[in-house]
């Protein structure tokens, strides 16, 4: 029995929820538009200021279908209300990072800059503090493409367990390894 599948969600005033005969729901808010196409069996209901989720029987692909899909709608309806945001550190000597139009300049500590293009939904800013790692802070409306983005860019170099260095996500804790023991 899907709990999350079950609860209904609410739509914060501002946001228009429409679904087409296709089952192609498309959410409408005050930061953009987002649109998902829906499986065949899966039923939206929009009542008022709720969307209702339900499934046609119990079958373990339904029910792994019906909490899917209520997470990807609560999703978009957080995101063309409040959007989403991600942090990258760069930890390193010499990493830089710069943000130019839809590209990433990076210096990750090869011989040559990293340059990252962008898709257009997202928004990149860098921050660079004496004392302080450089951050890249990425903003969408849309969370799957952000985190696949954050963790696209996370692997051009991912942290590394003896130093710690590389990318890694703000609150990122890289577990340490001892290094190699002394000799005689």
């Amino acid at each position: 029995m899907s709990r999350v599948g079950k609860k209904p969600i609410t739509v914060p005033a501002g946001v228009t929820v429409s679904v087409s005969a296709a089952n192609e729901i498309t959410v409408k808010g005050p930061k953009g538009e987002l649109k998902e196409a829906l499986d065949r069996d899966i039923k939206v209901e929009v009542n008022g200021n709720e969307i209702n989720i339900s499934r046609p029987t119990d079958q373990i692909r339904h029910r792994a279908l019906h909490g899917l899909y209520r997470a990807l709608v609560a999703n978009m309806v957080t995101g063309v209300t409040n959007g989403f945001k991600k942090e990258l550190e760069l930890v390193g000597v010499g990493y830089r990072a710069a943000v130019t139009g839809q590209q990433i300049d990076m210096a990750l500590g090869f011989s040559h800059n990293i340059i990252f293009e962008l898709p257009k939904e997202i928004k990149a800013s860098a921050t660079m503090e004496k004392g302080q790692a450089p951050k890249i802070m990425l903003e969408s409306i849309d969370k799957q493409l952000l985190g696949q983005v954050a963790a696209k860019i996370r692997s051009l170099r991912k942290p590394e367990p003896y130093k710690g260095k590389g990318v890694r996500y703000a609150n990122e804790v890289v577990r340490r390894k001892a290094g190699k023991a002394a000799g005689k």
